[in-house]
């Protein structure tokens, strides 16, 4: 007999299920990210657990959950989002036509959340195996085990840079821009003190999201400009974030983004004369994120040994 599913993952088949009944019962198959996270309040029953605000962060547990795992949802394939727009896709409609049985619904939104995983690893050229020594080419096999576990964890962590790429984009703007200061923070700028960063938020500051005081006085400030896009960014917004600086009279900013720059773009962050502009794109955030240990946790530890020679010489 199988054990029942833990609170977590009843709460997330619940809001996946609510979130497709939703969008399948609509003209078109889409609803915008604010009519969606009303209809799965609606449907949902969310109890004190699920209704309860992180200290930390200031995020409702449930809307985290939902932004967090829907990401299996894209990858599996049942909807589509761009722009905060969600799309049910006809796999989608067809997971909730037959008797929902959640445990189920949970195993194939894994497996097919694998397979996309799988593929992210893939290298051109070189054919692999998610999971199987396959995923090592016939040349590297040769290779000392030491050398055979660093392209394994470097493919470990191009998987987890993607998956990292792929949750922020679920997330809502304001997380972005909450993360991108506690990147900063934990980068070390600002020193130790977490009251240093400050996000901007919705009401924005003349196209500043996030302002890191390096000093307690704020004499001098990094100014921060986060885009989660699907395009790159262009020499435009390159141009627009020099004159938020400008009028900021700021030395200093940091353009952050999940996708890429365009060469126009890294050429006028270059062509900036009175103030410093650092460009980091999608692969950048994601590496640093996993470098200081931001959204990501340590799934296992393991020792590589090997004969101590010393202990052999009389």
């Amino acid at each position: 007999m199988s054990r029942p599913l833990s609170r977590s993952d009843k709460l997330i088949t619940d809001m996946h299920f609510a979130a497709l009944t939703a969008l399948s019962a609509t003209q078109n198959g889409r609803l915008h990210h604010g009519e969606l996270m009303a209809e799965i309040e609606r449907c949902v029953s969310l109890d004190g657990w699920a209704r309860e605000i992180y200290e930390r962060s200031g995020n409702i547990r449930w809307r985290s959950i939902f932004a967090f795992s829907s990401v299996g949802l894209v990858k599996a394939g049942y909807v589509r989002k761009e722009n905060a727009v969600w799309t049910i896709t006809d796999e989608g409609r067809a997971s909730i036509k037959q008797p929902f049985d959640p445990r189920a619904f949970l195993q194939e939104i894994d497996r097919r959340y694998r397979i996309w995983k799988a593929a992210s690893l893939q290298q051109p050229e070189k054919p692999q195996v998610f999971g199987s020594v396959e995923a090592i080419a016939p040349e590297e096999d040769l290779a000392p085990p030491e050398e055979r576990l660093t392209i394994i964890l470097d493919q470990t962590r191009d998987a987890l840079a993607a998956e990292l790429i792929e949750a922020i984009k679920q997330c809502e703007p304001d997380f972005f821009e909450r993360l991108v200061v506690q990147l900063l923070l934990k980068m070390g700028y600002g020193g130790s003190r977490q009251e240093a960063g400050q996000a901007v938020g919705r009401s924005g500051d003349g196209g500043i999201d996030g302002i890191i005081n390096e000093d307690r006085l704020g004499l001098d400030a990094i100014y921060l400009q986060a885009k989660r896009w699907e395009g790159s960014v262009g020499e435009g917004q390159i141009r627009d974030f020099k004159g938020a600086l400008d009028a900021k009279g700021a030395q200093k900013g940091v353009f952050i983004t999940t996708s890429t720059f365009t060469p126009a773009a890294l050429q006028a962050a270059r062509n900036s004369r009175s103030y410093k502009i650092v460009l980091i794109d999608g692969q950048r955030l994601a590496e640093l994120m996993i470098e200081h240990d931001l959204g990501v946790s340590i799934a296992a530890t393991y020792h590589l040994k090997r004969i101590d020679s010393d202990f052999f010489v009389d």
